[in-house]
């Protein structure tokens, strides 16, 4: 990767509070003109790095660099980035232009030039026509987008965002989050996002680091992260899989054989790291069909749940084994509890893990 194309170069960062360390030697580039995802469930460490790159906390070991300049003894406001957090921390007696063009006035903008340029970025949330409206006569979206064009105002060479769609209800969430992927797509600025939702950080990302315990457990695309998970914390908690305890016989240039429980042997994609032995199988629910033939796996239905167009059948393999099997409900004939079915894993779906 060209030096030049990376905006926020995070190097062997450290963060020790007291006896815990909260961030253990982590490594990442976040491109130029991405929308890059920290992803992780609580205390996994995510916002701390957010924080550490934003200058609100000091790292005790490692260098952060800004577009190839080390920021890491900066001060937070001497970073040109900006932050939009959880609470939006709006001006109730002010009006949503006054609000956008207070921090500008601050830093020395004329008036005229400061709301000059709080109007543009409120056309660029869609917010011009509130423009004299006060926070409290707007919706929860709208002051998630005031917040946003507060901190696009400065013009930031990075944008970071700490879970702000947390407080949404689900509908508005799913809704602001396509506006806020095109508001990065025209501003053309690296955003980092923080988030333990797997949905938001699948639709919104063009790269997700999954965290764990103050570790980088894989970065990838989301697709990549999704279809190829490297270890069972990352294909566990993206999303929804079944993990299959299989007898590794080989590994080899990125692929194995391994024995499923019941005796059949089948050829998978390996993460790199896999060995021969006891291993686990990562296999996508939806990716695990019925069949008139023998059958990779058989299994019993235990029950299903109708999720409307999905149905998702609960089963357990002949050794006891838990098997979630998704299955597109239209048309389909719900399999009654007891059922014993045979069951294909479609060919290059499955993958075995690291770890």
């Amino acid at each position: 990767m060209d030096q030049k194309n990376i905006a926020v170069d995070v190097d062997h960062v450290v963060k020790r509070y007291g006896s815990v360390t909260a961030l253990h030697g982590v490594t990442l580039d976040i491109r130029e003109g991405e929308f890059f995802t920290l992803l992780g469930p609580s205390g996994c460490g995510k916002t701390t790095l957010l924080r550490c790159i934003a200058g609100f906390e000091d790292v005790s070991e490692g260098m952060i660099r800004l577009h190839g300049d080390d920021i890491t003894p900066l001060p937070a406001h001497k970073r040109p980035v900006n932050t939009v957090f959880q609470q939006y921390a709006l001006f109730p007696h002010m009006t949503v232009l006054d609000n956008v063009a207070f921090g500008l006035a601050r830093r020395g903008w004329s008036a005229r030039d400061a709301e000059g340029r709080a109007r543009q970025v409120l056309k660029l949330v869609q917010l011009t026509d509130f423009a004299k409206r006060k926070p409290g006569q707007l919706s929860g979206g709208q002051q998630q987008r005031v917040a946003l064009a507060r901190a696009l105002a400065p013009e930031p060479q990075v944008l970071l965002l700490d879970e702000p769609l947390s407080a949404l209800d689900l509908k508005l969430r799913q809704a602001v989050r396509v506006e806020l992927k095109q508001i990065q797509r025209e501003t053309g600025i690296a955003f980092v996002f923080v988030t333990h939702d797997q949905e938001e950080a699948l639709t919104m990302s063009d790269r997700i680091a999954v965290m764990s315990n103050g570790h980088v457990q894989q970065i990838g695309t989301p697709r990549e992260i999704y279809e190829a998970p490297v270890n069972r914390f990352v294909a566990d908690f993206i999303g929804e899989t079944n993990l299959l305890e299989v007898d590794v016989q080989t590994v080899l240039g990125g692929r194995a054989t391994v024995a499923l429980p019941g005796g059949t042997v089948i050829d998978v994609p390996a993460a790199d790291g896999a060995a021969t032995g006891p291993g686990h199988l990562s296999v996508r629910p939806e990716r695990i069909t019925p069949t008139d033939g023998p059958g990779s796996v058989t299994a019993t239905v235990d029950s299903h749940v109708y999720l409307g167009t999905d149905i998702q059948l609960h089963a357990k393999l002949d050794d006891g084994t838990p098997l979630v099997v998704r299955m597109q409900s239209s048309g389909a004939d719900i399999p009654a509890q007891g059922t014993r079915l045979a069951l294909d894993v479609e060919a290059g779906a499955a993958r075995l893990l690291a770890d």
